[in-house]
């Protein structure tokens, strides 16, 4: 997969220069470039969802599979492993990014504090269970290769994200005080939504 956005963004830098080097375009052109872009895999016309996994209400990952003597069967089981490391790690990015920004805005101590419950929520988060990702769509390239979209629902990960700040807090008596506020329970609903 990797090879395949190296290319893209090759390709990308390449046309940007070239449209350098010649006449400046029309603004309407600039326009009409980026609402008409293609999402190109293997250099053929690809799915969406291959180069910009977005399903809203879920996280998402692509997951590639090369082709594979040993069968169909077990390039699915690759992809769907690939797709859901794909998730693994844009989750904890995620989670990570809200847990600082919840902490901070609570006004819940020094930085200090937000490392340690950052940590402490992303080590819990790392072991959330994938079991209810799922493969919602697959495509097969012309070397055989197949893509697989996973997605997971967010309100799953955000309940997990919710019950892992509140024990994490709760591990400091000080810290669970001033968590208890209002405040920080209406951020954290707003950070993590569940319904």
């Amino acid at each position: 997969m990797m090879t395949n956005i190296s290319k893209v963004a090759l390709s990308l830098t390449l046309a940007a220069f070239i449209t350098a080097c010649g006449e400046k375009p029309k603004p309407e052109a600039q326009d009409q470039v980026s609402a008409d872009f293609q999402c190109k895999q293997e250099n053929i016309l690809a799915p969406t969802w291959t180069c910009i996994p977005d399903v809203p209400g879920y996280y998402a990952g692509v997951g590639v599979a090369e082709k594979s003597a040993a069968g169909i069967a077990h390039m699915r089981r690759v992809a769907l492993m690939n797709g859901r490391s794909d998730l693994a790690q844009q989750i904890q990015t995620q989670v990570k990014d809200k847990v600082e920004g919840f902490t901070r805005a609570t006004g819940n101590g020094s930085a200090e504090t937000v490392d340690k419950v950052t940590t402490a929520v992303t080590k819990q988060v790392a072991k959330v269970d994938l079991k209810s990702s799922k493969m919602v769509n697959m495509w097969q390239a012309p070397s055989g290769a197949i893509y697989m979209l996973v997605t997971v629902p967010q309100s799953e990960v955000n309940k997990e994200v919710k019950d892992a700040v509140k024990t994490s807090f709760k591990n400091d008596e000080a810290l669970w005080q001033q968590f208890q506020a209002k405040q920080a329970l209406e951020q954290l609903d707003k950070e993590f939504p569940t319904e």
